[in-house]
């Protein structure tokens, strides 16, 4: 006979997954219309950590590699808070006439040019 075993975790609880983010900049950066230092400061200062903005703690790490930002986070957290936060940056940077948010694939958002023809 083949004991059952228990689980820990309340009934609707889920385990705590961690994820990782990336919007890529290169393309504003490059042309030098955008600082991706400033675009850092702006989602460590309003990204919400249990309704409090400023509180990152352990739980969201922001890295930047020239010019990507990498966000990795052990709390839930979708995909488009993160494009809201960018179009946010854009628009205070006067940069939402000439760039908007691309989806390259699951976790990654890039920044490109509007197509003009």
């Amino acid at each position: 006979m083949v004991a059952k075993q228990q689980n820990t975790r309340q009934r609707g609880q889920k385990a705590p997954k961690s994820q990782k983010f990336t919007i890529d900049c290169t393309r504003p950066v490059e042309d030098g219309i955008m600082d991706p230092a400033s675009f850092e400061k702006f989602l460590h200062d309003k990204i919400k950590v249990d309704g409090k903005t400023k509180a990152l703690g352990n739980v969201v790490t922001i890295t930047r590699d020239k010019t990507k930002i990498h966000i990795a986070v052990e709390i839930p957290l979708s995909k488009k808070y993160l494009k809201y936060l960018t179009k946010k940056y854009l628009k205070k940077q006067h940069l939402r006439d000439w760039l908007h948010v691309i989806a390259t694939n699951k976790t990654s958002y890039e920044l490109r040019y509007f197509n003009i023809h």
